[in-house]
């Protein structure tokens, strides 16, 4: 099991990639279609979990696929292929006209706005490939596992962990005369373990993300704050039903952020289905608070050079001074607007808020008494009313100081009011996704347990 994970792309697949977009949009406009475009990719990678010691599973990925968009008019078909022969792209561009020769017409549809495309391609740092071998990843995976379930007797099983490393090469190319591609890399090591004292049972995990493997957290390190997340979490209690703030942890914090990008998508907008409808320009946070887009940052997990239709990314505003500056747009959607693209075919890039300069345990001392939240669970937000109420679990803090774990409560209120509320944005900022923020306290919500009485 000496393989290494295998090498650098180079120009040359670049190159080639290139080429088969060339004769997708070819083969297209030799079928009738009125425009076109292609993204054609190449994946390689090696995931290696380790459980309780021994190897688990060891999965070598190799992966190719070409998707393919024409249009006839206004009319659209779509087809895809993972078999990048020059017949099978052939085939795959005459299953979508097919599609689009019989689809109804939408006055919407269409490639972006020529004079949108990207024309400068600045260098993001994006590609770091990890010469893995599997021996290599088991090592790591068992190093990680071995300090989570010797870190304290109270860890008494394991769910595994697990070692990543991915490379890949998209291209995306269209008939307004775009054709580009770059290479991209990710790499992760994560780790789950159980624990119990007496009848209390519990699990949690750890993980560290980055493009270049040289900036991830050792193993010893994400099994050290798995076993060290679980152990903290046995003896959970419930809460009786109260009103009190709530501190979100930026891994949970990073979620409340996601609802506000879904309420203000263009296709939530344009389907009336959103709580923040004709929001543009209201005043929907407190004034402290700066969000914003940073999709060129180096080497950062969010970063591309353009969004899914070609259309130039950059520095932008979505929320300034607490006003809702702009919403979430494809050209699709800010067509149906009567608006412009925002560059966000595909979603955000590098969603940032801006923090102060407190950490968590200062946040914790201006809440005084409140709850932690850790974990939140369940699917209960809806984005055309704005009303949230999740499981939760986390600790209850007294007089800044966590007391003790809390499981089993339900927090709840309505997104606009949570947003209105936000007290303050700690700097202990989580930069393991496409949406960067530290712990966020909210200065009231409804936490109900199942505990009664006060």
């Amino acid at each position: 099991m000496s393989n290494l994970a295998e090498s650098h792309y180079t120009e040359k697949d670049l190159d080639r990639l290139k080429s088969i977009g060339d004769d997708i949009l070819t083969e297209a406009k030799k079928q009738g279609a009125s425009s076109a475009e292609a993204g054609i990719s190449l994946d390689r990678g090696l995931t290696v979990t380790a459980r309780l010691g021994d190897v688990e599973t060891i999965e070598h990925h190799r992966d190719q696929g070409v998707g393919v968009t024409v249009y006839f008019g206004r009319c659209k078909g779509s087809s895809s292929t993972t078999d990048l022969t020059a017949s099978a792209i052939k085939e795959s561009v005459k299953a979508a006209c097919w599609i689009a020769k019989y689809s109804t017409a939408d006055e919407y549809n269409g490639l972006p706005d020529e004079a949108l495309l990207v024309t400068e391609f600045p260098d993001l740092d994006l590609y770091h490939p990890w010469q893995l071998s599997a021996d290599q990843a088991i090592d790591l995976a068992v190093q990680c596992e071995n300090v989570a379930r010797e870190f304290h007797p109270d860890i008494n099983n394991s769910e595994g962990a697990s070692v990543t490393t991915h490379h890949g090469i998209q291209v995306l190319a269209n008939s307004l005369g775009f054709n580009h591609g770059y290479p991209v890399s990710r790499h992760s090591v994560s780790c789950c373990v159980l624990g119990q004292r007496g009848e209390s049972m519990q699990r949690d995990y750890w993980f560290t993300v980055a493009r270049d493997r040289t900036e991830l957290e050792t193993s010893e390190v994400v099994g050290r704050k798995a076993a060290e997340r679980t152990l903290r979490r046995l003896n959970g209690r419930s809460l009786s039903t109260r009103q009190c703030p709530v501190l979100f942890a930026p891994e949970v914090a990073a979620s409340l952020l996601g609802h506000f990008i879904g309420a203000i998508k263009g296709a939530s907008l344009y389907r009336k289905s959103s709580f923040l409808l004709d929001s543009l320009g209201k005043q929907i946070f407190p004034p402290n608070i700066h969000i914003h887009e940073q999709p060129h940052l180096k080497k950062a997990l969010g970063s591309v050079p353009y969004d899914g239709e070609g259309v130039s990314t950059k520095n932008r505003d979505i929320v300034k001074d607490g006003i809702l500056e702009s919403y979430v747009l494809s050209s699709y959607s800010a067509r149906k607007l009567s608006l412009q693209t925002t560059g966000n075919a595909g979603g955000v890039h590098n969603l940032t808020i801006d923090v102060g300069g407190s950490d968590q345990s200062d946040l914790m001392q201006r809440m005084g008494n409140g709850v932690l939240v850790t974990e939140v669970m369940g699917q209960g937000v809806n984005i055309v009313t704005g009303d949230y109420s999740r499981g939760a679990s986390g600790f209850w803090i007294e007089n800044g100081q966590i007391q003790y774990p809390v499981e089993e409560i339900t927090i709840a209120g309505n997104l606009r009011d949570i947003y209105n509320n936000i007290v303050a944005v700690g700097n202990d900022v989580d930069l393991r996704g496409n949406i960067r923020t530290g712990s966020i306290l909210i200065e009231e919500m409804t936490v109900a347990g199942s505990v009664e009485g006060g």
